[in-house]
């Protein structure tokens, strides 16, 4: 079954601006909360079971990473959106999944929404899923709908006490975004083999089965566009923005992504382009196979007709025809025919129709 390219929103229908409803996939796991707080020596990994505790971290003396994993409870983002001075849009736009990366300013934080895309390799689809995060001057708030992310990288970097540890809350965003973004490379590489491997059985032995895989990456590529074309916008307006969250030399390495940004989306315009070429490819394999066969049958029914003539000329069984007394009419007649048929093929391979 196909996915749903819309979330259902039919709870959101005539709710007041503010109002906490999770919009997404439903799921029986409990949220999840791993904070990481540090500074150039030292550094704390921890995992809070009260969403409430995060409030030391909205005004600590180190820099904060706060991660949630799973945002289908709505009383934990509502107890940290109230812990951490959210504004209630903002909280509502966590939970509901179906945001369009975006860039919003609040008085002391900026909030970034942003689309985390991993490749499943058994269902060769992609598996999107929405990121909030929150920048503040002492903290950043990541939002997943669930577990596992691409963030291993950013927190090696952080155990290894490397230039992150040394700098503020705006470059650690810095590289949360830039681990989301490099990600999107390696699906579209992983895409790309899949649809070279198409394109290969496309060439040598279309069936309908190669349709429904075309067709299948191409709202792959569909879902990936919408994540990525206005992603460029967001990372665009981070860069040109003047605001005190984020320092200038932090800007230099978001107009980093930017340029990556806009690279993925080059090659993504390079397969949808190369699958839209598949799809009149595929239809003009067909055409051609049924042309083939429409040839042979064509000949062979053009070789017929005049043997079917002659035929029927000798099977009117009238009293005077002369040749039914001949001894070797038969025979004639049946050499008459192969004459005929031999005749055409010939006639054909002059021609090159065979």
């Amino acid at each position: 079954m196909a996915r749903k390219l819309v979330k259902k929103r039919g709870k959101k229908v005539g709710a007041a601006p503010g109002t906490l409803v999770h919009v997404g996939d439903k799921t029986d796991t409990v949220a999840q909360i791993r904070v990481v707080d540090y500074d150039q020596e030292h550094l704390r990994d921890q995992r809070l079971k009260d969403p409430n505790a995060c409030r030391a971290f909205k005004s600590g003396p180190r820099v904060a990473w706060i991660n949630v994993e799973g945002v289908h409870e709505v009383h934990t983002v509502e107890a940290l959106g109230q812990g951490l001075g959210l504004h209630p849009l903002v909280m509502e736009d966590i939970l509901n999944t179906d945001q369009r990366p975006k860039v919003e300013s609040y008085d002391d934080y900026l909030y970034i929404v942003i689309k985390m895309l991993q490749y499943d390799p058994l269902q060769h689809e992609i598996r999107p899923e929405q990121v909030s995060l929150i920048l503040a001057r002492h903290y950043v708030l990541s939002c997943q709908e669930r577990a596992g992310d691409v963030f291993d990288g950013v927190r090696e970097r952080l155990r290894t006490g490397r230039r992150i540890r040394f700098l503020g809350t705006d470059y650690l965003a810095y590289a949360l975004l830039d681990a989301i973004v490099d990600n999107y490379f390696a699906l579209l590489e992983q895409l790309g083999e899949r649809i070279e491997a198409l394109e290969e059985e496309l060439i040598t032995r279309p069936t309908p089965a190669t349709l429904a895989q075309i067709h299948h990456f191409k709202r792959e590529m569909l879902l990936l566009r919408k994540a990525v074309w206005p992603l460029r916008e967001a990372l665009a307006k981070l860069t040109r923005d003047e605001t005190s969250l984020i320092a200038a030399e932090t800007r230099i390495y978001l107009r980093d992504v930017y340029d990556h940004c806009v690279h993925v989306l080059d090659t993504l315009e390079t397969l949808r382009d190369l699958l839209a070429g598949m799809l009149d490819l595929y239809l003009s394999s067909i055409s051609n196979r049924m042309n083939e066969i429409m040839k042979v049958l064509t000949i062979m029914a053009t070789i017929f007709i005049p043997l079917t003539f002659i035929a029927g000329v000798y099977g009117m069984n009238f009293e005077h025809m002369p040749e039914l007394a001949w001894p070797w009419a038969y025979p004639a007649v049946l050499l008459l025919m192969l004459g005929v048929a031999a005749g055409l093929l010939v006639f054909f391979r002059l021609r090159k129709w065979i």
